[in-house]
């Protein structure tokens, strides 16, 4: 990313809250069933209790992980027009001269595989570029470049 606060579409905005509000209900049902300071059973029931625990601990962070991202959000605004942002519909045309259309997005559970996320390389490398722009970028396999063909919505309100 930029390295500031990340504009967030307002379609990537209303996925992320969604995936909270899931994670909320979950960990409230895992918390649930938890036990309190006094367990009693073998030790099947420590190893599955031991699981919920784990399993609270991993839904706290990404509840926090969401809420920081969805707080950066509002501190950035919304992405500028004409411009790439988290968010944005791009097609790409790469150096051998394939042609593609990614959507810069969050990370995600289940990812598409049209989604180019914005911490990526490409993705970071995209981020506040206009059509006609040509962006070089580094990859695990070394540079490589694409020209900004055309941008689509920003997933903007209808």
């Amino acid at each position: 990313m930029t390295g500031g606060p990340e504009p967030i579409s307002a379609a990537d905005l209303r996925e992320l809250q969604q995936e909270l509000d899931e994670l909320r209900s979950d960990r409230g049902k895992v918390a649930a069933t938890l036990r309190g300071e006094d367990p009693v059973g073998d030790s099947a029931d420590e190893a599955d209790e031991l699981q919920r625990a784990s399993d609270l601990a991993r839904l706290d962070g990404r509840i926090a992980e969401i809420e920081g991202r969805i707080q950066e959000a509002s501190v950035a605004g919304p992405p500028p027009a004409g411009t790439v942002g988290v968010g944005s519909t791009v097609t790409v045309r790469f150096a051998e001269g394939a042609e593609t259309t990614v959507r810069i997005g969050e990370v995600v559970e289940d990812p598409d595989r049209s989604l180019v996320t914005a911490d990526s390389p490409l993705g970071r490398a995209l981020l506040g570029r206009r059509a006609g722009d040509t962006v070089n970028y580094e990859t695990p396999e070394g540079g490589a470049s694409v020209v900004v063909l055309s941008l689509g919505d920003q997933g903007a309100e209808p």
